[in-house]
């Protein structure tokens, strides 16, 4: 069963991903922040990490750089719904996939179904 970090400081994004993920026969952790979420992976590492972009402490773009640095194989959701200039940015620095909010819960599984290795896949319902 695949394990999925997930990287937001809005609650209710949080849950609806963590909701989604979940339903659909993955494993999530949460974290309210960046500082908070790099400690959770290096703890207990994932198969996959989503990050919102804009976060307090520390931003997604600060994960982003930690985790490539270390884990150039994991793959990266990143997402925001601010400037879509800022997933750009967040690819030039190693996301695998991008997703601009609001998104549906079919844009998300279908995003994390292409990132994820094939022998991660999805867990049986």
């Amino acid at each position: 069963m695949a394990r999925i970090l997930i990287v937001d400081d809005d609650p209710d994004t949080r849950d609806f991903l963590q909701n989604t993920l979940n339903s659909a026969g993955y494993q999530t952790l949460t974290a309210a922040e960046g500082r908070e979420g790099l400690t959770q992976f290096l703890r207990e590492r994932t198969d996959l990490a989503i990050t919102d972009i804009f976060m307090p402490e520390q931003d997604g773009l600060e994960i982003i750089a930690g985790l490539r640095t270390r884990f150039p194989e994991l793959p990266i959701i990143s997402m925001t719904g601010h400037t879509p200039d800022l997933l750009s940015v967040a690819q030039k620095m190693g996301s695998t996939g991008i997703l601009h909010k609001p998104f549906s819960s079919h844009e998300l599984l279908a995003l994390v179904l292409k990132v994820l290795p094939q022998s991660d896949g999805r867990a049986c319902a």
